[in-house]
């Protein structure tokens, strides 16, 4: 049974996942160098341990769980191989992030190559603020070491010992989700500039009304969480490139959330939600990106 689990890193998910583990009895730690003040003011909000090297970390972990944006996921694991060749532990190493299969093979071979075991994992649901919004799906060889949490409030669910398919459910879940907030996203845009944005959304609203609540209801809090998109939806791309489908639909996707992120509204952090915009606020921005990109 683990007694210490590392967070790599405290961010706006990790710290949950850590602040969980901890409620539940596990020692949670981390290491908060280079990470901005608010990575590390979560940290301190969940009870989660600072230490001060990636050395230490990994010496002191039982399991570590990297929770981070994509475009990340790589070099960290590089990271703590690069640690682990120096030290002498049972370290296993679980990837939680939002990356194709063909990305975590890669990251599970630089891991065990450097003596640690692997585990692939995705987690689908928001933070694990309330019990059963969340799952974390495994996958791979050594999913027991990582099972065991089901006892410390995660909600853990197997997949086989393939590793690759806990993040082929991820790429695949969220092509849906955050692929359709991209296409609302565009198609609202588009309607405003083309001058018939009242007149959709009243269609919408007599013969669509569910998923135009979902746009009001999602839309405006999505721009804190464009930047973060962009690399999620260009590794969803990859994933069906190396199936063989078109990864076109899900790199116009990740088109969007870079036109999102060059407004001002990505600026804003999650917690800033009485400075969200209504919906119509947030079309009309992009709409008037858009112009000023072609005047």
């Amino acid at each position: 049974m683990p007694n210490t689990v590392g967070i790599l890193s405290p961010g706006d998910m990790g710290h949950t996942v850590g602040d969980v583990l901890r409620q539940n009895g596990l020692r949670v730690v981390t290491s908060l160098e280079g990470r901005s003040p608010r990575t590390c003011e979560f940290a301190q909000k969940a009870g989660i341990v600072n230490l001060p090297t990636y050395q230490q970390l990994i010496t002191e972990a039982d399991l570590i769980l990297s929770i981070m944006v994509p475009a990340q996921a790589v070099s960290a694991a590089q990271t703590v191989a690069d640690t682990l060749q120096k030290v002498n532990t049972d370290l296993t190493y679980i990837d939680c992030n939002a990356i194709a299969p063909q990305t975590v093979r890669k990251i599970g071979e630089t891991i065990t190559t450097a003596g640690g075991n692997f585990v692939d994992a995705s987690i689908i649901g928001p933070p694990p603020r309330t019990p059963g919004a969340t799952r974390f799906y495994v996958s791979g060889p050594q999913i027991n070491k990582f099972t065991e949490l089901n006892q410390y409030g995660l909600d853990v669910r197997t997949l086989g010992d393939e590793i690759g398919l806990a993040s082929a459910i991820k790429m695949c879940y969220a092509s849906l989700t955050k692929g359709l907030t991209a296409l609302c996203t565009e198609l609202l845009t588009a309607a405003e500039l083309l001058g018939v944005s009242d007149a959709l959304a009243d269609e919408f609203q007599l013969s669509q009304s569910t998923l135009y609540e979902r746009m009001e209801r999602g839309l405006p809090g999505m721009p804190t969480k464009a930047k973060r998109w962009i690399g999620e939806m260009e590794e969803i791309s990859d994933t069906f490139a190396n199936v063989g489908l078109t990864p076109n639909i899900l790199t116009g996707a990740a088109d969007i959330y870079r036109l999102v992120s060059s407004t001002h509204l990505a600026d804003l952090s999650p917690e800033a939600r009485d400075q969200f915009p209504t919906l119509g606020e947030l079309i009309t921005t992009l709409a008037g990106q858009i112009d000023r990109k072609n005047g």
